[in-house]
């Protein structure tokens, strides 16, 4: 499982647009989405890497969970 930490991550659009993120780089990527602890849970055999430049390409500034990428 991968955890990302989106601290601008603030509503339902911004959820919806990470999501879109995360299913083009994985669409059988399983994304939850913790709003209010502002995390996204991925469960995916692609790198981390690839996700958290995804939602970085989409504007938002993610934070691998436990250290790099």
């Amino acid at each position: 499982m991968i955890e990302i930490v989106v601290n601008d991550m603030t509503c339902g659009h911004c959820a919806s647009v990470i999501t879109k993120a995360v299913k083009e780089i994985d669409a059988a990527a399983s994304c939850e989405i913790d709003l209010a602890g502002r995390k996204v849970r991925i469960a995916s055999g692609e790198a981390p890497g690839e996700f958290v430049a995804a939602i970085a390409e989409s504007g938002y500034t993610p934070v691998l969970a436990g250290g790099g990428i």
